[in-house]
């Protein structure tokens, strides 16, 4: 592995830390099926790989990889009959400061917007925007506009969705996420996204590695995380409306309109999973001290 360089702040925090990624997810394939893998960094993330990731198939299997219109880099494969491993990490370094906050961004009115964007305004398969405006309107027609709407957008999906793996099912859109009250993190995700969409500001999804960096320990078994992005001021902001909070050692993989465009595995047959784990872990220094920064308040 590449040591990085530790800069210090005058507190003797650093600036930046090494978090190592990765997974190993295991499926029993009754019969051969081609699958997409959105399992890679996003090549944004790129600059700040040190230990590359290099993506392993068992048994050894061709994988075709090529970047889709969203920008995810993505892999085609057929998976063999029988047990298949997939598996990957990696070494990414980071700044230490958590998701930026910015209560002066504004909305950019419609016409002012890019072309690229406006597609993140429109209704998809897991966000009815057309089902929610009028909901949309009346919790938050009254809240300022720009980062304070968003914010209260996080605020009310946070508070009034409980979160629970009991609760996921792959069909599961915003609208019934609405009415039920439950979901895991991509559900808190798809309603945030279309409360926003309906309010006229673009939001898409994004997905990747979330860890427990300057929180508590979490309970929960480690998973990958969904989350999503607004565009306000001509560029794009992190939300979080599961945690609903500026968190650090966020690392993107895959964004879309949804989770059909950020799904990390799409597969075209049967495949049972059976192993699944992910891990995201913040490393020592080259000398082997632990890596102490600010905690998030």
């Amino acid at each position: 592995m590449q040591s990085a360089s530790y800069q210090s702040t005058g507190d003797g925090f650093p600036l930046t830390m090494l978090i190592r990624v990765g997974y190993e997810l295991g499926f029993e394939v009754p019969a051969p099926v081609t699958m997409l893998l959105k399992l890679y960094l996003h090549p944004s993330v790129a600059s700040q790989v040190r230990d590359p990731e290099q993506l392993t198939v068992t048994p050894e299997t061709v994988v075709e990889e090529f970047q889709d219109k969203y920008g995810n880099r993505v892999g085609r494969l057929t998976l063999p009959a029988g047990s298949v491993r997939i598996s990957s990490q990696a070494v990414v370094e980071q700044g230490i400061a958590p998701d930026p906050v910015n209560w002066s961004a504004q909305q950019v009115p419609i016409p002012e917007l890019p072309v690229a964007v406006l597609p993140y305004l429109l209704g998809s398969r897991y966000c009815e925007v057309d089902r929610l405006s009028e909901i949309a309107w009346e919790l938050f027609g009254q809240t300022p506009t720009g980062w304070a709407r968003v914010q209260a957008v996080c605020d009310w999906v946070h508070h009034h969705i409980r979160f629970g793996y009991e609760y996921a099912r792959p069909t599961k859109s915003a609208y019934e996420v609405y009415l039920e009250g439950t979901g895991v993190c991509r559900d808190f995700t798809h309603l945030a996204v279309t409360f926003c969409r309906c309010l006229h500001i673009p939001a898409r999804c994004a997905a990747g590695y979330l860890g427990d960096i300057g929180i508590p320990p979490q309970p929960l078994p480690m998973d990958f995380s969904a989350w999503f992005e607004v565009y306000l001021d001509h560029q794009w902001y992190t939300f979080d409306a599961r945690h609903n909070t500026p968190r650090i050692g966020r690392i993107l993989m895959t964004r879309g309109r949804d989770a059909v465009d950020t799904a990390l595995t799409t597969s075209f047959g049967q495949v049972n999973l059976t192993q699944f784990q992910v891990w995201t872990t913040e490393l020592t220094t080259a000398a082997g001290s632990e890596q102490a920064h600010p905690p998030l308040t």
